[in-house]
């Protein structure tokens, strides 16, 4: 599948830590298979921050949403499960991730639909007249969000460089270097970044970035 990100300039890697928390479904990196709706998205986060905005597109693989290593969740439209996921997510008493998936495909909460979530939770209308009103604006909307560095695994810009920072991935086998085996950080980074399997995962031409961070700790055991 196609998809699109909309942005003030070209996205070339994803630090998860820098996305905006208390969005729809939490903090993560969102694409939408609409263009026109990236496209939009573009246009008005360019205008603040004083550009004409970009679209990046990218590749997903969708077997992301069989994959068993990745904890997914996805709404087929307004229901009453999204709407208490949005709501959810949208707590603003706290920035904490809310929840523990990997990628989340859904409806969008747009400013309209947003103004009618607060008008909810400051009880100006029920559920039923909040559904009720969404119904008079059918426009579609769509998005996934990644929300883990194993989640980005399965997303390639169209000029195939990895979207994912080669060193989020080094950075979990390290710690789980001195977890599994009570090694210092410096120790467990000396062994990680001099070993042949980083030099694997550095070549973006092996794609040996596209597997599982823990296949790649698998790998490198054997390699020690």
């Amino acid at each position: 599948m196609q998809v699109f990100h909309g942005s003030y300039t070209e996205i070339e890697s994803v630090d998860l830590s820098l996305c905006q928390a208390n969005k729809d479904f939490g903090r993560g990196f969102y694409v939408t298979k609409f263009r026109k709706q990236a496209e939009e998205w573009a246009e008005i986060i360019g205008k603040v921050n004083g550009t004409i905005g970009v679209v990046t597109e990218f590749t997903f693989y969708e077997r992301a949403f069989t994959e068993g290593s990745l904890k997914v969740l996805r709404f087929s439209g307004y229901n009453d499960e999204w709407f208490d996921f949005i709501v959810l997510n949208r707590d603003l008493e706290t920035s904490e991730q809310k929840h523990n998936y990997d990628i989340i495909e859904g409806p969008v909460a747009d400013d309209k639909v947003q103004r009618r979530i607060n008008k909810f939770l400051e009880g100006e209308i029920t559920r039923e007249v909040f559904f009720e009103q969404l119904t008079k604006y059918p426009e579609l909307s769509h998005q996934i969000c990644f929300c883990t560095v194993n989640s980005l695994r399965m997303l390639k810009k169209l000029n195939h460089k990895p979207i994912i920072k080669i060193e989020d991935i080094a950075e979990q086998i390290v710690e789980k270097l001195v977890t599994d085996f009570g090694f210092d950080e410096e120790t467990a980074a000396d062994k990680f970044f001099s070993s042949n399997t980083f030099s694997k995962l550095s070549d973006i031409s092996t794609q040996f970035y596209e597997k599982d961070w823990s296949e790649i700790y698998k790998y490198f055991l054997n390699e020690l």
